[in-house]
This record gives C-alpha cells, structure tokens and sequence, in this order.
C-alpha cells in the first residue's frame, strides 16, 4: 500500500524521524530490541562452548557434527512451523513459548555437562529441540518489526535491530572463547539459557495494535500453501532467495570451509581470523550506510552490491595478502549490510501483515539449505578440483547469480516508500 507524507512536515523533521534514537522511544520497539540482543548475545556463546562441551567429554569430530547437525536440521525443519504460528497467533507469545522451550534445553544441557553426566546422544537430543525453537522463533520476530514503530521509522528500526545482530554475536562470539576457557563451556551454556530466560518475559510485555490478523480457522497444510502462494507470487521475493542460495553455498559454504585451508597453507590462521572479523565490521558499517542513504530503486542497488561479496573469493583464489583479503571482505561484509536491511524493509512494505512470517520462512529456509549443502561440498570438489578452481568457480557462480538478480524487471522497478 502506497504510503503518503503530509505536506506541511518539513524536511528536517522526516530526518529527525528517522534518527535512531526516536525510534527508541517506543516501548514496544524497546522490549524487542532487547529482547533479541540477549538472545543473540546468548547464541555466540553457545556455539564455541557445546563444541569444546563434546570435545572434553571425548567426542570424536564425526560425534561434533552430528551434535551439530541435529541442531541445524531441527531448526531447518521448523522454520516453516514458526512462519505459520506466528500468522495465526499473537507473535509475542510464540516468541514467548519459543525462548522458553530455548531456555528450558540449554539450562538441561548445561546442567549435564556441569553434573559430568553428558553424553553425546543426550546433547544432540536436547540439541535438536533448541534448534526447533530457534526454529519457530525466526520468522515471528522478524515479521514483527512492523508492529513495534510506525511505518516512517521502520527502516530505521531494522537497521538498529540489524546492528543488535551482528554486534551482539561477535561480541557473543569472543564471550564465548573467553568463558569456556576461563570457567568450562557449561557455564557458558549457562549463561546462553539465562539470556533466553530473560528474553522470554519481555516478548510478552510487548504491546501491538491490530497490524496483524490473527486466524486459526484453517489448517496448517492450508497455512502453509497460502504462504507459498504469497512468496512464489512475487517474482521480485524468490529471484532473491534463489540468488541467496547460490551466493549462500558459494560464500558461506564454500569458501568458509576452503579459507582456513588456504590460510595453513600460506598466509596463517591470524590473518584468516582478521580478514572473517573484517567482515563483521563490514556488516556494521553496511547498516549504518543504510541508515543514512536512502536511493530510488534501493532494493536493485542493494542487489547489485551483493556482487561485492565476489571479490574476496577471487583474491583468496589468487593467494592475495592478508591486507588486501581483510579490504575485500570488508567491502563484501559492507554490500551485505546495506542490503539486509533494505530487503527486510522491503518485505515488511510489501507482503501483508498477515503473511509476512510465513514469507520469512521461504526465506530463511533457501539460506540456511544453502551454508550445509556448500560444506558439505566444498571438501571433496577441493580435494578433486584444486582449491584455486572451486573458488573461481564461486566467484563466477555469485556473479552469476546476482546479475540473473539484477535483470528480473520486478527488482528493477520496485521501490521502496521513503518518508
């Protein structure tokens, strides 16, 4: 629905509404911010303390991945669930009974691994139960954005929460090392469960208008198709996703399992570590840019920038220095940034309130497919192929794939309302 400014607003005032800060000032914005920020400071740490969790109890690599992977498959599987309930149902309670099913498995875990009584069939069972409530909660929280601020700060919204996400796990993330070589991955799984325990109430404290419709009448196979109706519709919606699975299994996947081993073999495993940290920041500063520059045919330009994340596989391919590496993945870390948040804001102008969840499903599940399925492959085509080939041929494929993106006439024309 076109979205109107009243004409006797000045100019400076649209500005001032789209400061950060402003859109604070909402209570409800307030409550999912933080909300998410626990959650997601909480999620860094997991990762790094389960892994040495199975290692210290004398799991083999083979047993860490399948601890790893029943959590992965869980969360793939329900995803599609959570885009559902969170159409049919007020989304602060699902995200409510979500972070609490979280909080509820990782407090067993840690538990477990604090009592000595861990086993690795035990940690990949409750393992795959907080995979379903991550699950379930990604689609209800992204899509409920849009009813936490008004439409005028909605880009600016998405940008902070985007911002929260990606500062929140790599500070996650060093918290992580740090508490499971200092007090053991228990207690740092611990502390992942306190944080969804303090997430949980304040999904509920949350307080929106009528944005969203709530429905139960129909089935859930119904629910599901009328999802995939709204996202296969809108050929601007899955010629992105499609371009995300190919740049996913190439980036992601690929060449997150091809780059440590290029760097044993020639410029170190620091330098491997400064040039993934580039990224980060580069994903920060993609958002903060999106805050400020506000493009017509934003979304084609946001596109457009994904093909950055083509030049540091072509360099690693090439055996670059880790100087130029570390500018490339910052460039590529950056294209991602200025696009996550306009495709979120793009999505929640575009789909309706009451189908926005289930399209965030599709979208997340071609994401998440897509990083196994390039780890999975990366390995054996490297070992057949020569690491140089397989990262040319990722470099070619995101190419590839983002101008196919680039050239669908519904990405082309779509535009976004600016306030």
């Amino acid at each position: 629905m076109p979205l109107f400014i009243r004409p006797e607003k000045t100019l400076n005032q649209h500005v001032m509404d789209a400061q950060p800060k402003r859109i604070f000032h909402y209570a409800a914005f307030r409550y999912l911010f933080f909300a998410r920020l626990f959650t997601v400071l909480g999620n860094g740490i997991a990762p790094i303390a389960l892994a040495f969790a199975v290692l210290d109890i004398g799991g083999t690599p083979a047993q860490l991945g399948i601890v790893v992977a029943a959590r992965s498959l869980f969360n793939v599987i329900f995803l599609m669930v959570g885009g559902v309930l969170a159409d049919r149902y007020p989304r602060g309670r699902v995200l409510f009974s979500s972070s609490m099913l979280a909080a509820l498995s990782q407090a067993l875990i840690a538990w477990l691994i604090l009592d000595g009584s861990a086993t690795i069939v035990a940690l990949a069972v409750i393992g795959a139960f907080n995979g379903a409530a991550a699950g379930i909660a990604l689609p209800a929280s992204s899509a409920m954005v849009p009813q936490t601020v008004p439409a005028t700060r909605l880009r600016a919204a998405n940008a902070v929460i985007q911002l929260s996400i990606y500062a929140g796990t790599v500070i996650g993330a060093s918290m992580g090392g740090v508490l499971t070589s200092t007090v053991g991955p228990g207690w740092g799984l611990a502390i992942d469960a306190l944080g969804f325990a303090i997430s949980a109430p304040l999904y509920l404290l949350i307080k929106t208008g009528a944005g969203q419709v709530v429905s139960a009448q129909s089935s859930i196979l119904h629910d599901l198709r009328d999802g995939w109706q709204a996202f296969s519709s809108r050929s601007w919606v899955w010629v992105i996703v499609a371009q995300f699975t190919i740049v996913n299994a190439a980036f992601s996947g690929v060449v997150m399992v091809i780059g440590p081993i290029v760097a044993d073999a020639s410029f170190g495993r620091a330098g491997w570590g400064m040039s993934v940290a580039a990224q980060s920041v580069g994903l920060i500063a993609g958002s903060f840019i999106a805050l400020r520059w506000r493009p017509q045919r934003e979304l084609f330009i946001g596109v457009m920038l994904v093909a950055l994340s083509a030049l540091p596989v072509l360099l690693l391919s090439q055996g670059a220095s880790p100087g130029w590496l570390m500018a490339a993945f910052f460039m590529a870390g950056m294209g991602f940034g200025q696009f996550g948040v306009v495709w979120a804001h793009s999505l929640q102008t575009h789909i309706p309130p009451d189908k926005l969840a289930r399209v965030y499903a599709w979208d997340a599940l071609g994401s998440f497919v897509a990083i196994p399925l390039g780890e999975i492959a990366a390995g054996p085509l490297a070992m057949h192929f020569g690491t140089g080939k397989v990262l040319l041929a990722s470099t070619a494929a995101v190419l590839i794939a983002t101008l196919a993106a680039t050239l669908t006439p519904a990405i082309r024309r779509l535009d976004n309302p600016h306030h």
